[in-house]
């Protein structure tokens, strides 16, 4: 069975809903933000060695690490889902565009936001560019309710790092169709059995 290591509410919960939209059988093992301890007694840097999650454990003992990796992986192991066109194809190129921009636009522009050691004017420089990719990705979903027209694993993982956003003091309601798309992605049964899952 496959194994998510995960902390809740970090971007681990875009696998988490994956698998939840994919129907697959897996089992959660929580880690320590700090002691990187598991919540059986593990030690997660000899799981992954890079500590951060999430980390995927597949049935042969391999692990997999880094969102836009596990989300594909997922995706693929369900025959004839939607959740990423098919590999080699051009729409799968185009999930791929989405995951990467997510990934190094999105994610990576919050991430420097949570450290309690950037002050006011740090985080003021920060802002701009974070907004001005949080605006792209509005922008496209003014015609449509998906990135790609319907839920995809990229999806799942916007959704995740604009939860962030009341965290981080960005208020989404300047974008409706943003706004609208979260709740729409919210009201989701698998995205409502991870939050559960993962106690948000």
């Amino acid at each position: 069975m496959l194994k998510l290591y995960y902390v809740p509410g970090t971007c681990a919960l875009c696998p988490h809903i994956v698998l939840r939209e994919a129907g697959l059988p897996y089992a959660l093992e929580k880690v320590g933000r700090d002691d990187k301890k598991t919540e059986t007694g593990l030690d997660y840097t000899a799981i992954n060695p890079k500590t951060n999650v999430p980390a995927l454990a597949l049935d042969n003992g391999e692990v997999l690490t880094e969102v836009a990796v596990i989300v594909q992986y997922l995706a693929d192991q369900v025959s004839g889902n939607k959740l990423a066109p098919p590999a080699g194809t051009l729409e799968r190129y185009r999930l791929q565009e989405w995951l990467n921009f997510i990934s190094s636009e999105i994610h990576k522009g919050c991430s420097p936001l949570f450290n309690p050691k950037l002050d006011d004017a740090a985080k003021a420089a920060l802002m701009p560019r974070l907004m001005q990719r949080i605006a792209f990705a509005a922008d496209a979903l003014k015609n449509r309710e998906y990135l790609m027209g319907h839920f995809t694993v990229a999806d799942a993982y916007l959704y995740t790092v604009l939860r962030w956003a009341p965290r981080l003091a960005i208020d989404l309601s300047n974008w409706p169709a943003l706004k609208e798309y979260m709740d729409r992605i919210a009201a989701r049964p698998a995205v409502k059995t991870a939050m559960k899952e993962e106690g948000l």
